[in-house]
């Protein structure tokens, strides 16, 4: 929280010019606590900083984890690769219907003519 804290302030003081005051930027950070940025935004901030290879675009790693993170690459190709067999599964399975259907059509043509 101490962490949070200085970044808080660092972040107030370098957003604008003019110093903003206590009474209000308390208020903020209330607001902030009570509708859980600052817990989110510390967890993030904490897992940068416990990153063993720090990331180029810091900003993009904040981005992606303050959104509850990307899939890992692994299981976005696996996801791509199930969407991809359910695509030709269910067109293997229209031409199945189509098929059957024009079967059903035949037969029951073939039976009428039977009973004629």
């Amino acid at each position: 929280d101490v962490e949070f804290q200085f970044l808080f302030q660092v972040a107030m003081t370098s957003q604008s010019s003019q110093r903003v005051p206590d009474s209000k930027r308390e208020e903020f950070r209330k607001y902030l606590e009570k509708a859980g940025v600052l817990d989110a935004l510390t967890k993030v901030l904490v897992g940068l900083y416990e990153e063993p290879e720090k990331p180029s675009n810091p900003l993009e790693f904040v981005q992606r984890h303050i959104h509850g993170g990307a899939p890992e690459t692994a299981d976005t190709e696996a996801l791509k690769q199930e969407a991809k067999e359910l695509k030709e599964k269910n067109v293997e399975l229209q031409e199945e219907i189509e098929r059957l259907t024009a079967k059903i059509v035949e037969l029951q043509g073939g039976g009428e003519t039977e009973q004629s």
